[in-house]
Order: structure tokens, then C-alpha cells, then sequence
């Protein structure tokens, strides 16, 4: 391995851009990163959706600078973790256990969606690791070992395990295990900095205790701000809502163009490479009374930009205009479907969907206005069609589908 930088400017966005908190301290770590040690870093992503989002980017993109340094950087996919599933906040109960097979088919193109914004070649490649490779080997009385560096009521201080006692929702005990599986990671690969969303804190900081406890030495966790989903709703592998890795630049586009006004700039602050500067400027310029749908292109542009490239960031600016603010309907937009007859709305989109949306997020699309038939919006989920060759539905804004 080269030599380590100790670039101000670099580790300074690496410490300030869209962070919420880091442990024990900014200046511990600022010390640490200007001390030219390496350090080994990771990030951890379980697959329980086939999809990396943009808010998954902001952490591999603090990755990407600790690669620019020089630091041993890690992406690990959770693929044991994900057997149990961390505790979701946005569920009343546990998640489903995922097969082997559901998992491994989730991470399938993970490699490929990181490595647009990380490298895993080159002179300081970014190691991709799965953390099946020590989990898995765990024997009974390590295990017993791990759980008794914890205790019940450390879990239970857990703000979401409160929330479900206080709602009498069962809290199941694999639920207890995994702060300590995820925690174990650090142990496993002996790292000095772990990186990820703020729903994420409880995790990391027991993967601290644990390094402690094991290790003897100190880990540092760099908390990532939460940039919600064009749809308000939190961003989410399961759920599908995000702007996603692998999305088309077009349809990355498009949906950063549904981002609400008030929203703009938190995503430019967020999802984009724009100078905290000039995002200050254009704010200003916001409230002196330019239009939001300049800056909010520009949003967009600079989203699609960060990830795809500035290619490919004008051809989806110019698709948008043509698609959406001139209406043209194009080919490229448009999907065939053979499903045809009568059926209810909900049942057509079940059908004749490829890209596996849920049927609650199919329904709350349809129930949104977000559904036109030959030019008639339907917010009936139930309404019972006939679906005949020639129908054109239309999903959302920038999706067609015509059956043949």
C-alpha cells in the first residue's frame, strides 16, 4: 500500500458532509485521520432488498475518501445478518427470516451498483467481503461468549424495542441477537472506523463496546444524516422507494425530480457533490424569488451526475424535458404487456409488473392519483377494467404500459 494522506480538504468533508455524530468525538477522529496511520474502515450493507439507494451512497461515498487517503476500506454485505434482519421501525413485529436463496439473489448486483461510486480494482481497492465468513463459524459457546458482553437491559434501552413494549408488540429474541451479530463484524475484521445511517447507531455503538471488549482498542462510528424518499417516507431496500443504484439515469432523474420543493436542498446537501457554498447561494437565490424548478433540475442533474456521470446526467435532463414538462410519450418509456381482460386495477399492475413492487406500494400508488388509464386517473385499487390490446395505463409520471 502507498502512503496515507492527510489532505485537510478531504478529511474535512469526510468528517462534516451530511454527518450526524461521530464517537467518541470529530476531533479524536480529525486527530486520528491527520495522524498518517491507516486505519481500517468498513460499512456494512444487509440484503434484504435487491436494491443500494442513494441514501446508501452517502456512506460509500465517505468510504470512497478514506480510499483517496489511503485507508483499508471494507464493503461488507450482511449476508448472515440478513438471515435475522435488523429490527425495522417502519414494521409493527419482526422481519421475516430470509431463505439463502431470497438473499443471495437480492445481492446479486451489489458489486456492480457500488462500484459506480467505489473502487474495487486498483492500486487501494475496496476489499467486498461477506460477513457469512465468520458468522457462520460461530460455535455455541462463542456465541454464549458474545451475549454475555451485553446485558437485557442494555437492549432494551433500545428506542425501538421501548416503542414495542410499550405497544405490547413481541420482541422476538433472534431480534436481541443481532446488535451483537453486526456488532461482532468489527471484532471479525479488527476495524478502527465503522460508517453508517443514523438508524444504524445502536448497532455501531455495540460493535464499539464490543471491539473493546475483545480488541482492547478504540472504534470509531461515523453516524450518515437520513435523506428521506422522493414519497416523504423513509428510504428503504424493502420497500423499493428509493432512488436506486441500479435505476436507469432517466428514471434516477425522474425521481429526484419528485422530491418536493422544501426538500431541494437537503437532497443537494445530501445526494450531491455541489459545494456547501454554492448550495448556500442557490438557497438565497430560492428565497429572493427564482423559480424551485431551476434548482430542483439542478438538483437532479448533480444527483445523476455523482452516480452515472455528466454524460449521462444532460441525456436524462434532456429525456425529462421532452417526457415530462412536454408530455411526449416515448419508446423507451413505454412497456408491453399480453395481460389483458377484466380485472381490477390492483390486479393489472400485479401482473403486468417487472420491476417486483409490493402490492401495498402498488395499491398506495393507485390511491395517490398516481394511475391513468387512456388518459382517466383511477384511485380505485378494486375498480374491476376491461383491459383491452391498445390500452395505455399509465404509473406515475414517467412509466407507460400498453397492452398488446
Amino acid at each position: 500500500m502507498g502512503k496515507i494522506s492527510t489532505d485537510k480538504n478531504l478529511i474535512n468533508e469526510f468528517l462534516d458532509r451530511g454527518v450526524e455524530k461521530i464517537y467518541p468525538s470529530k476531533e479524536a477522529l480529525r486527530q486520528k485521520l491527520s495522524s498518517g496511520d491507516r486505519i481500517k474502515a468498513y460499512q456494512g450493507f444487509d440484503p434484504s432488498g435487491p436494491f443500494l439507494h442513494v441514501g446508501h451512497a452517502m456512506g460509500i461515498r465517505g468510504l470512497r475518501i478514506l480510499q483517496k487517503l489511503g485507508h483499508e476500506v471494507i464493503f461488507l454485505v450482511g449476508d448472515y445478518t440478513a438471515k435475522v434482519g435488523d429490527p425495522d421501525p417502519n414494521r409493527d413485529g419482526a422481519r421475516p427470516i430470509l431463505s439463502e436463496e431470497t438473499i443471495s439473489k437480492n445481492m446479486a448486483g451489489w458489486k456492480e451498483q457500488a462500484g459506480q461510486l467505489i473502487d474495487f480494482e486498483g492500486e487501494n481497492p475496496v476489499q467486498f467481503r461477506h460477513n457469512f465468513e465468520w458468522l457462520s463459524k460461530l460455535t455455541l459457546n462463542d456465541l454464549i461468549l458474545l451475549m454475555s458482553k451485553t446485558t437485557v437491559q442494555q437492549m432494551l434501552e433500545r428506542d425501538l424495542f421501548q416503542k414495542r413494549m410499550g405497544q405490547n408488540v413481541p420482541i422476538g429474541l433472534q431480534e436481541f441477537i443481532y446488535p451483537l451479530m453486526q456488532g461482532f463484524d468489527s471484532v471479525a475484521m479488527q476495524v478502527d472506523l465503522e460508517i453508517g445511517g443514523t438508524d444504524q447507531t445502536f448497532n455501531m455503538l455495540t460493535g464499539r463496546q464490543l471491539v473493546k471488549e475483545y480488541l482492547g482498542k478504540e472504534k470509531f462510528v461515523r453516524t450518515n444524516q437520513m435523506m428521506e424518499a422522493p414519497d416523504g417516507r423513509t428510504m428503504s431496500k424493502t420497500k423499493g422507494n428509493g432512488i436506486n443504484l441500479s435505476d436507469s439515469e432517466a428514471v434516477m432523474y425522474g425521481k429526484a425530480m419528485s422530491y418536493s420543493d422544501d426538500l431541494i436542498f437537503r437532497a443537494m446537501t445530501l445526494l450531491t457533490n455541489v459545494t456547501l457554498k454554492e448550495i448556500a447561494e442557490i438557497e438565497q437565490q430560492m428565497k429572493d424569488g427564482e423559480n424551485p424548478m431551476k434548482f430542483k433540475k439542478l438538483m437532479a442533474f448533480e444527483v445523476v451526475k455523482m452516480i452515472k456521470g455528466e454524460k449521462c446526467a444532460q441525456e436524462a435532463q434532456s429525456h425529462f424535458e421532452k417526457t415530462v414538462q412536454n408530455k411526449e410519450i416515448t419508446e423507451d418509456l413505454t412497456e408491453e404487456t399480453a395481460v389483458s381482460g377484466n380485472m381490477t386495477l390492483l390486479d393489472f399492475l400485479k401482473k403486468s409488473d417487472t420491476a417486483g413492487t409490493s402490492t401495498s406500494e402498488l395499491k398506495r400508488v393507485i390511491e395517490q392519483g398516481g394511475v391513468e388509464i387512456d388518459g382517466t386517473k383511477i384511485t380505485d385499487p378494486t375498480k374491476t377494467i376491461d383491459f383491452k390490446s391498445g390500452s395505455v395505463v399509465k404509473k406515475g409520471k414517467r412509466k407507460f404500459i400498453k397492452v398488446v
